[in-house]
């Protein structure tokens, strides 16, 4: 019987530092798109995937995390005095139930393989998610859902996120390799961290993760690689020769918010799809456009400029990703 994915690790232990001086006092997880800080998207994720226990790998500075996730008693008390029902309703369902949110800290920076082993006793012997807080992924059903459900279907196993990017830019990521395709998954053959040549495909990790628990013996096997970190990418290579890994490319599209282009575009295409904000803010942004002498002065090449000539075209937002038939390029060295 395979077993229900019921926990998951979310490690914001990072300094943020690509985002100074704003996150000099405040964690980069609670930087907001519109409205909803990343961490909270992301666990909005998980729970809509069926995940129950929530367990966050921190840092030094990192409480206003728990306090996020916790009862704000002052704040309750004066928006139901002031009859703030909807505001209040908001609250009560982003806060978890009790004893569903566990903290551990990473007490050095050593990587994200490092920080899913902090969470090792608190997961257990039982198979987990792993969330990363700076990738957001627009879609629906939600892209650990999707991936829940590979998960079930391929009987367990390991389930990794994955996504089609540019050839030029595979160096700088984990890519797979592709082989028994079924709708949109598909079993891993081959992984590798950052290829400098002949990548087997042109899929990317992307930030999501479903994982056994034998992937803690085999951290703790890993050694330090460049910079001093552990990666994650590597203890699963080794597990691999042991256990099935299968990807799923998700139906969605990703924002990557450790970037600021990335956190950007998350925010204009969050808030288009937003029905109390998209008129309007649609308005403002074609003013801005306008003011700056029309879309071909923005770089064409960001993602950022792609949302905005969508704007121009007359679509809410860009979709990366459809339902078609699953076109990945596998590559033989």
């Amino acid at each position: 019987m395979t077993r229900p994915i019921k926990k998951a690790i979310f490690p914001v232990a990072g300094l943020g530092t690509r985002f100074l001086p704003a996150t000099k006092a405040m964690p980069k997880e609670m930087l907001t798109v519109v409205d909803r800080p990343l961490i909270q998207i992301v666990v909005d994720e998980a729970r809509d995937a069926g995940i129950e226990h929530l367990i966050f790998v921190t840092g030094r500075n990192k409480g206003v995390i728990e306090d996020h996730f916790d009862k704000q008693y002052e704040l309750e008390s004066t928006l139901r005095r002031r009859g703030k029902s909807e505001s209040l309703t908001v609250l009560e369902q982003d806060l978890p139930g009790a004893g569903q949110t566990s903290f551990t800290r990473q007490q050095e920076p050593l990587g994200l393989g490092h920080a899913i082993w902090c969470a090792r006793n608190i997961v257990g012997n039982e198979p987990f998610a792993v969330l990363l807080p700076d990738m957001i992924i627009s879609a629906a059903p939600g892209c650990m859902k999707q991936m829940v459900d590979v998960y079930h279907e391929r009987g367990g196993g390991n389930v990794i996120a994955v996504e089609e990017a540019p050839e030029e830019q595979l160096h700088r990521y984990g890519v797979v390799g592709v082989d028994d395709w079924h709708n949109n998954n598909f079993k891993i053959n081959a992984m590798v961290e950052k290829p400098k040549a002949n990548p087997p495909s042109n899929l990317i990790i992307s930030g999501r993760y479903i994982l056994q628990p034998e992937i803690f013996s085999e951290i703790e096997k890993q050694k330090p690689g460049a910079g001093g970190e552990i990666q994650i990418t590597d203890a699963m290579i080794r597990l691999m020769e042991h256990q099935p890994f299968y990807g799923v490319k998700f139906n969605g599209t990703t924002y990557d918010c450790g970037d600021k282009i990335g956190f950007l575009a998350a925010n204009v295409a969050f808030a288009l799809e937003r029905d109390d904000l998209g008129p309007a803010f649609r308005q403002v942004l074609q003013n801005i456009i306008a003011k700056h002498g029309g879309f071909l002065s923005w770089n064409a090449n960001s993602e950022l400029a792609a949302i905005l000539h969508d704007i121009k075209s007359g679509y809410l937002a860009r979709e990366d990703i459809t339902d078609e038939e699953p076109q990945a390029i596998e590559k033989h060295a």
